[in-house]
């Protein structure tokens, strides 16, 4: 049972690994110095902010066009064509653009800031980043540091036994055949509830079991050797034979687990019930058990996937008992893998980072251990990035911003044509009751009573998942925390929350190319702008509309408004579904549905904002580009990104945004994008107006 947070995040997550083994080439004084390389590249940045745009003469890179592809062909590589040609994706990374840039920036800040922390004995940011960087200790423990929690799996004599070991894994953050966290009640949001959802394979779509193509069967060969690889790193034998055994497990798994499309759906994932009614519909699990086990608060559950998790606890009672043992270890393994010696990361990362994402190498040792004090004491790390790096001036900026595109948003609500009278009152009263959450939380998480060692890593991780899960659990029965944040500042994304009906922007993605305050209004409304319309319009995207002003699950929207809607969304999913990838290998319409509404809106009513900001006069023309060409063209900049293949391809199948490149084309459904850049009808990105989707 894995916990987790029930949050809607949108906005690009990035991906990040680097070579472990660089790091034990350097020296005290290349650390040293290569902290204060970093210092000085944020310095430059900062001291270029204060008197013009950190990008270009207005904000926007123009050197990386491509102005030999037309607009209307490809508006992704006319604007970002030089870019791709001629950057390389680091080694260390799966995909590269401009989350990763700001990324890497955060990483150096963060290190900065550590380096420092890690010369203050009292400190626990410091102590535990401490912890990860002593790769000689690390490696002299071996597997000492895991085996007393192996040795406990391999005791267990039955399954009754096993079960009781689920809650005292999930404390210790292992997963196991099921997965549950403590949120909002989606029909109650000022109750916090138990919630279960399905688990219990090691790949990363029920898809990689099931389909047959060449490329799974890749896939599932590679993931064979590397569960009898991980059997073997844990001291067992017969290792092919018994990682046969846990895939076919898993493929049965697989076989009960619901869609992504379907487990993606807030009314079909949303099944009440007892403990008791739990209990007899998993049957041949004591359910009952493993929920006082987690927490002897629950009562009621939230039960995301029903047959799903009926069909698995099934699947539990026919099981081999060895069977299931063998996969809680492999799962240990992989929990674990990055404060365990190299044998194991690198074993874990071969197939994870490599062979599902192309990655070549692993972050050097110091990106994962900022990484891993994150993890562990992320806000009080982020406390001391966003007093250095985050202004105020910056916040009340955006705060502006934000302000004029909610405005923009209520004004699109009054004028939808297909919304009838009573839900708009309703949408606009929704608008109005938004929480809007910028640069850092107001209040910071209490971290006194988790115990940290600097000599102790292993025991850092197990420490801080214990305190994570009974942090978790503890807010059964407790006041909403409304002041709580599901990102750290210092992350460079944003995200919308159904139930707490809040945007929320950290700090770090606050910064060029997203949002500049010396860079031309164009290029902020057409970059942060956008992605602060993408959030607000996610609570109102095929998902979020489900939600009313209270962030409660209902239905407030009347039949004719949800048919006009469903309409227009059907026709994204078109034409999404036409994007051809790689051969025979699409995007998911329906699958990415909510992210490409939240483009398609975000875009739509960031310009909206832009338009009202000029006052009724027109901006004037900027190195021969007209202010609604720079917004198009910032939009662009923001999702100039390269993949590798193999991450692409995993994306497709696994991640709820579409590629990139295509999340820029649905400027194909603007009609100002037609008027600044003049496609003609036989452009490749050309759509009649009577086949352009609008919705808000």
């Amino acid at each position: 049972m894995n916990i987790g947070r029930k949050l809607a995040y949108a906005g690009m997550v990035s991906i990040w690994a680097l070579s472990a083994s660089a790091y034990a080439q350097q020296s005290d004084a290349d650390i040293a110095k290569a902290v204060e390389d970093g210092s000085k590249k944020a310095e430059e940045m900062t001291q270029k902010a204060a008197t013009a745009p950190v990008i270009g003469t207005y904000g926007f890179d123009a050197d990386g066009m491509d102005t030999s592809t037309k607009p209307g062909d490809n508006f992704f590589r006319y604007a970002n064509g030089t870019w791709l040609d001629k950057t390389e994706i680091p080694a260390d990374k799966s995909n590269y653009g401009m989350f990763t840039v700001l990324a890497d920036l955060s990483n150096d800040r963060v290190r900065e800031v550590l380096e420092k922390e890690r010369n203050i004995e009292t400190s626990k940011s410091g102590a535990v980043y401490e912890s990860y960087l002593n790769e000689a200790h690390v490696e002299a423990l071996g597997m000492e540091p895991v085996a007393p929690w192996l040795n406990r799996i391999r005791a267990v004599q039955n399954k009754i036994a096993l079960q009781q070991l689920i809650p005292v894994a999930a404390r210790n953050g292992v997963g196991s055949i099921f997965g549950g966290y403590v949120g909002q009640d989606d029909k109650d949001p000022e109750s916090y509830i138990f919630n279960i959802y399905q688990s219990g394979t090691g790949l990363p779509d029920r898809d990689m079991y099931l389909v047959d193509n060449e490329k799974f069967a890749e896939i599932r060969a590679a993931y064979k050797a590397y569960l009898a690889q991980m059997l073997d790193l844990a001291g067992e034998t017969n290792s092919e034979a018994r990682a046969n055994a846990i895939f076919a497990f898993e493929k049965s798994v697989a076989d009960v687990q619901w869609t992504r499309e379907d487990s993606s759906d807030s009314t079909k994932t949303y099944n009440k019930m007892s403990v008791a009614e739990l209990d007899d519909m998993a049957w041949g699990m004591d359910m009952a058990a493993i929920m006082k086990g987690s927490s002897p608060k629950i009562d009621h559950v939230i039960v995301a996937q029903p047959s799903a998790i009926k069909g698995i606890a099934m699947l539990f009672t026919k099981a081999d008992l060895g069977v299931l043992k063998d996969q809680m270890i492999v799962s240990s393994l992989r929990s674990f893998a990055d404060v365990l010696p190299d044998k194991v990361a690198d074993r874990n990362f071969a197939f994870y980072g490599t062979k599902l994402s192309g990655t070549p190498e692993r972050e050097v040792r110091w990106k994962r251990a900022v990484g891993f004090t994150e993890g562990v004491v992320g806000e009080d790390v982020g406390k001391s990035y966003a007093e250095r790096f985050f202004p105020a001036e910056t916040k009340a900026a955006m705060k502006a911003l934000v302000d004029n595109v909610i405005a923009a948003m209520g004004r699109r609500i009054d004028g939808l044509s297909w919304m009838q009278p009573q839900t708009k009152a309703k949408a606009q009263q929704k608008l109005a009751n938004f929480t809007t959450k910028i640069g850092y939380p107001d209040q910071w998480r209490d971290y006194s009573a988790l115990e940290v060692k600097r000599d102790d890593l292993f025991g850092n991780m197990i420490r801080s998942n214990n305190f994570d899960y009974d942090d978790n659990m503890a807010k059964l029965g407790s006041p909403i925390r409304r002041w709580e944040w599901g990102m750290l500042p210092q992350t460079v994304n944003a995200y919308a929350n159904f139930s707490m009906n809040e945007i929320v922007f950290p700090a770090a993605i606050l910064q060029a190319p997203f949002f500049d305050p010396k860079a031309d209004a164009a290029v902020n409304y057409g970059g942060i702008g956008a992605v602060i319309g993408h959030e607000i319009s996610h609570h109102f995207d095929d998902q979020g509309a489900k939600y009313d002003e209270k962030g409660r699950l209902s239905d407030w929207w009347t039949p004719s408004d949800v048919k006009a809607f469903e309409a227009a969304g059907k026709k994204l999913v078109a034409q999404y579904d036409a994007y051809e990838i790689f051969p025979g290998a699409f995007v998911k319409g329906e699958f990415t549905l909510g992210e490409n509404i939240g483009d398609l809106a975000g875009l739509t009513v960031a310009y909206d904002a832009y338009r009202a900001s000029l006052g009724g006069k027109e901006a004037p023309v900027i190195d021969g580009m007209t202010g609604d060409q720079r917004f198009f063209l910032s939009w662009a900049q923001v999702w100039r990104r390269k993949y590798r293949d193999a991450e692409l391809q995993r994306r497709l199948i696994t991640d709820s945004h579409s590629p990139s490149e295509q999340r820029t084309w649905v400027v194909r459904n603007l009609d100002k994008w037609y008027d600044a850049f003049n496609p003609e009808k036989d452009d490749k990105l050309y759509l009649d107006p009577k086949d352009r989707v609008r919705i808000w």
